[in-house]
């Protein structure tokens, strides 16, 4: 145990976080994401909705500040300017916890998914909300 670290960061999970660099891309999925298949290392975290690990990831990483759209979600299908309610609580949690707050971007669901496929890590979560899935770009820690 750590003092001050979020106990649903996992050892892999602190791992993979501290050795992204400036850049690099975390995504946090829900259950229904194909996180084995898609191609980088899949830490699981069933217990953990995808609001809880967002809020514990940003209590550690930064979000990059030098790109406009550091956190992004996948659109709705056939309703791309719909706000899942899961996207909605990742929009609160980035406002109160981020150190850097920025609105959340959307990408198409195929595109996400190729996104997604490039990421660092992904950390699929037992959350059961549709749509309930973030793509982060890290910062620099100052």
């Amino acid at each position: 145990m750590l003092r001050n670290i979020n106990p649903i960061l996992s050892p892999e999970l602190l791992y993979a976080l501290r050795a992204m660099g400036h850049g690099d891309e975390i995504v946090i999925s829900d259950a229904n994401f194909p996180g084995s298949s898609t191609g980088p290392e899949c830490i699981r975290a069933d217990g953990s909705s995808a609001s809880e690990m967002l809020e514990a990831v940003l209590s550690v990483m930064p979000l990059d500040e030098f790109v406009p759209n550091p956190a992004i979600t996948m659109q709705v299908v056939d309703d791309p300017d719909a706000i899942p309610d899961a996207v909605a609580d990742f929009q609160n949690i980035i406002n109160r916890s981020a150190d850097n707050p920025a609105k959340i971007d959307t990408l198409e669901r195929f595109a996400f998914y190729e996104r997604a496929a490039q990421a660092f890590v992904i950390v699929q979560t037992g959350e059961r909300r549709l749509y309930g899935n973030i793509i982060l770009k890290k910062g620099v820690v100052r």
